[in-house]
């Protein structure tokens, strides 16, 4: 998936299908003149539905759709037929996806589990025919019900990433070089902050051909819950997220004070957050013997840690075998 291909939220304009119009129709044939009221009822108009699609990772598809119309329903007939429904209009989304009113921010709902449907907006329902509303005293009805307008609203549209460890560290913590040591992911790696744009989900193999799915997150910085840097538009993807696994380089100045950073950018995001099993991985430690390692332990916070490397290896299987445990607690 290019940088360009990744669409986490769009904005599109929905509109329900009107119901048709009742029939007010009597009954006339060769033999009976007068045979009364056989309006049939109008057809439902068609619905605006989200549905799960497991094959779908982005809202790409939709970035350039931005209306979406449901049919109306077909009016009712004679000898009482019924209108047909209008065609509900179907819209394919990956899992994670939230949808909220455009106008008020009111969440309309969630889709998390494959070919589940989500009603966005419910077609107008079809109006009565003639023939329901004959009476003792009204014999012969010549009025019938139209049908309800459909309904038509903003909606937005954003996804959030399912993944069962989330990747939590300022710029160049070494997120993405960790993510394609233990996955298959290929994400760009450069030394230089924000080379991660958007987010990476790789699928890691652990022991007895079990797997879980890991999340590289753009890099936060102080102030992200505030939308600075890239803020905002990828915090809300660690929502989702099992566990979440820190990364902080071992060359960082004061490393706890990093990770009270980084849990408070957290916290005024989503407090909710820290709930979660957190995870504290030290990066960049293939210069250090295990004698410096124990040096360092004393200035750590008070989180299990690991000490690590991408490039040699070291302690990527205790990594992994951490990970299982908490999301298996």
């Amino acid at each position: 998936m290019g940088h360009s291909n990744f669409v986490d939220y769009v904005k599109i304009f929905c509109k329900s299908g009107n119901g048709g119009k009742g029939s007010s129709h009597f009954r006339r044939e060769k033999y009976i003149p007068k045979g009364g009221p056989d309006g049939g009822d109008g057809g439902r108009g068609g619905h605006v539905i989200l549905k799960g699609n497991s094959q779908l990772w982005t809202l790409l598809h939709l970035r350039y759709t931005k209306h979406i119309r449901a049919e109306h329903g077909e009016a009712g007939s004679k000898s009482r037929s019924h209108g047909a429904d209008g065609k509900d209009q179907i819209v394919e989304v990956p899992l994670g996806s939230v949808a909220r009113n455009a106008e008020t921010g009111e969440i309309i709902g969630e889709i998390t589990e494959h070919d589940q449907t989500l009603i966005l907006l419910q077609g107008g329902r079809g109006g009565l025919g003639n023939d329901h509303f004959k009476t003792a005293t009204n014999q012969a009805p010549s009025y019938s019900q139209p049908g309800e307008d459909g309904i038509e609203d903003w909606v937005i549209i954003e996804l959030k990433l399912l993944a069962d460890v989330g990747l939590v560290g300022f710029p160049n913590a070494g997120k993405s070089t960790l993510l394609s040591v233990v996955t298959s992911a290929k994400p760009e790696i450069a030394d230089y902050p924000f080379t991660t744009l958007r987010p990476n989900l790789g699928i890691v193999s652990y022991r007895d051909n079990r797997s879980f799915v890991i999340a590289d997150i753009p890099g936060i910085i102080e102030g992200a819950h505030e939308g600075k840097g890239l803020g905002l538009r990828f915090l809300r993807h660690i929502e989702r997220n099992s566990m979440l696994l820190f990364l902080i380089p071992v060359d960082t100045d004061d490393i706890r004070k990093e990770y009270s950073i980084l849990l408070n950018e957290l916290k005024q995001f989503n407090p909710e957050l820290l709930d979660k099993e957190r995870l504290l991985a030290v990066t960049k430690c293939d210069m250090l013997d295990e004698q410096m390692i124990e040096e360092m332990k004393a200035e750590l916070p008070k989180v299990k840690t690991i000490f690590i490397s991408s490039i040699t290896g070291l302690n990527i299987a205790s990594l992994k075998d951490e990970i299982w445990k908490l999301l298996n607690n």
